[in-house]
């Protein structure tokens, strides 16, 4: 088995549109029309959530004419919530079949299908032109990726001359090895982290200008803890939430997560670069 299928493998879920159908109606939001806010504490994967989401947004020129190509889109989270924030148009590209149809479904319940769409494709090999797109975007996607040189190669690909690719990542902070399971993989099979230093190397050997470079571990940290701290008030599990996709070991997932970042052994980085 290669990369791409070990990974592959680890997102999988069986039936998950009929999973997320369920688990809406068991939310009270039934046939209603869908927000990003409605669907936050599912379909944002990544640490920090939708804060996170809104602050990288924030800091890119997003306009109802950008083209975004959201790399590694999941279910579609962070797609969904650049159309409905800032009406320009995005396709999504996964490896996992079951969330590309997940996401699509959202897409639909939520009244976007004009603005957002989700394909299964491999971000070592886009499906798309080169020059397509005025935005890439990619949130806790590269950790999954050994090949950094590919992947941001076929990043600066898609994208036109003067486009931006917005990054939110973990990195390798020490040479100390990570508590697993992480959020993104069981064990170091399948977890590929950089430094940050060697990161921005790639990014500029790949002919990227980093514009913004910005450490937020300690947000990350105290964002944890605060999740920790609601699960405890509470008996059981929400009903949104990415453990209802991840299954019951991702809560222990997390909480390896934030003691990866409270040791120092992993940190989050968020980026904005530019193709010169």
């Amino acid at each position: 088995m290669d990369e791409a299928e070990e990974i592959t493998q680890y997102y999988e879920r069986a039936s998950l549109v009929e999973q997320l159908r369920a688990a809406l109606a068991k939310s009270e939001l039934g046939e209603k029309r869908l927000s990003a806010k409605d669907l936050a504490p599912l379909d944002q994967f990544h640490s920090r959530g939708l804060a996170a989401t809104v602050e990288l947004a924030k800091a890119l020129p997003i306009t109802e004419a950008t083209r975004v190509v959201d790399i590694g889109s999941g279910l579609g989270g962070p797609s969904r919530y650049l159309a409905e924030t800032y009406g320009c148009t995005v396709r999504g590209v996964d490896l996992s079949q079951s969330f590309v149809d997940a996401a699509n479904f959202l897409a639909e319940r939520s009244g976007l299908t004009s603005k957002v769409t989700y394909q299964r494709g491999n971000a070592l090999s886009l499906p798309f032109s080169d020059g397509e797109f005025d935005l890439a975007w990619t949130q806790h996607v590269a950790m999954n990726i050994a090949d950094r040189a590919a992947l941001y190669g076929e990043t600066f690909r898609v994208l036109r001359p003067g486009g931006h690719l917005a990054i939110f990542d973990v990195v390798a902070a020490s040479e100390d090895p990570l508590h697993y399971p992480v959020p993104w993989a069981r064990g170091p099979e399948t977890s590929f982290l950089v430094t940050a230093d060697a990161m921005r190397s790639v990014l500029t050997n790949q002919g990227f200008r980093i514009t913004s470079w910005i450490d937020c571990t300690e947000a990350g940290i105290t964002w944890f803890l605060a999740r920790e701290a609601e699960r405890a008030q509470v008996s059981t599990p929400p009903v949104l939430a990415l453990g209802t996709v991840m299954g019951p070991a991702f809560g222990q997932a997390t909480v390896n997560l934030r003691r990866n970042l409270s040791e120092g052994r992993a940190a989050l980085i968020q980026a904005i670069c530019e193709k010169i």
